[in-house]
């Protein structure tokens, strides 16, 4: 073995035993039964593999004790769902080089193993946000596409912060209220499906608001009109970009489709707005 083939074997042990600890910890961290038998058991595979791997390398390896930290963090905030579909993501990266190792005893199992790992995750994951997330979806969609296209238009008709802040807030309120009913109804009203009413309409509605609150708040705290839109917008294609990564890793569904679509109506809407605010201002002479 040469000195590059041994530090790439000494680099997937450290992925290993990395990898074992955090199945371990979140084996113990998580309520459902089903789901830490699951993940104990592959915390035991990826014990195994390292074994192996020691075997190979006739040493060694420390775990990343920052990338158990961030990890087990990640899944806590976030979801086991999210924090475990980003670290298979890493490990199915490294998987390439067990090419390194293929001609070494058990190799070929491990790398058997390693496939299989994701598709016991998606089977055992059953988070609420995940059967959710059509209604948060909803919320945030009609937030941002509605938000920063009404922001848009009081920005330029109104021509100050805080009665757009105020008109925003006002509109935010009654849309994601609405919003909220409209969903509870279409859920209730539904013949099948797993997702409760009024869960449902509480996920939309927290979605709104929680947008609503972020896209306004530049008018609350900067003078200049253009300013606070400018950040508005802003913000609204930073909570795009966030949400749709946080659903394809936890759904595994395409990042970039998603965020081009959502961030082009959003952006679309409030350039329409644009328009209209102007011949507001120019038409009906309006001067605040």
């Amino acid at each position: 073995m040469t000195d590059r083939e041994k530090k790439i074997v000494i680099e997937i042990q450290k992925s290993e035993i990395t990898e074992h600890l955090v199945y371990k910890k979140l084996a113990e961290m998580t309520d459902k039964k089903e789901n830490a038998e699951i993940l104990e058991r592959i915390s035991k595979e990826e014990m195994d593999h390292y074994q192996i791997l020691k075997r190979v390398s006739g040493e060694d390896a420390e775990p990343s004790n920052l990338r158990v930290f961030l990890y087990i963090k990640i899944s806590s905030i976030f979801g086991l769902n999210f924090g475990l579909k980003l670290m298979e993501g890493g490990e199915s990266k490294s998987a390439e080089t067990y090419s390194v190792i293929e001609g070494f005893p058990q190799a070929k199992k491990m790398m058997e193993d390693e496939k299989e790992h994701e598709k016991k995750i998606i089977s055992m994951i059953d988070e609420s946000i995940l059967t959710y997330v059509s209604s948060v979806v909803l919320g945030l969609n009609d937030a941002l596409v509605e938000l920063t296209g009404a922001l848009t238009g009081f920005t330029l008709a109104l021509q100050n912060s805080r009665l757009v802040a105020i008109a925003g807030l006002i509109t935010g309120i009654a849309a994601s209220m609405s919003m909220g009913v409209s969903n509870y109804l279409s859920v209730k009203h539904e013949s099948e499906g797993e997702k409760k009413p009024l869960k449902s309409a509480f996920y939309t509605f927290i979605s709104y608001i929680g947008t609503v609150v972020v896209l306004i708040s530049p008018y609350f705290i900067m003078e200049n009109i253009y300013v606070s839109l400018g950040t508005a917008l802003i913000l609204a294609i930073l909570i795009i970009a966030f949400f749709n990564f946080y659903v394809s890793i936890a759904k595994g569904l395409n990042f970039r489709e998603r965020f081009l679509e959502m961030a082009l109506l959003s952006l679309g809407v409030s350039a329409i707005n644009y328009a209209i605010g102007i011949i507001v201002r120019k038409y009906l002479h309006i001067d605040v």
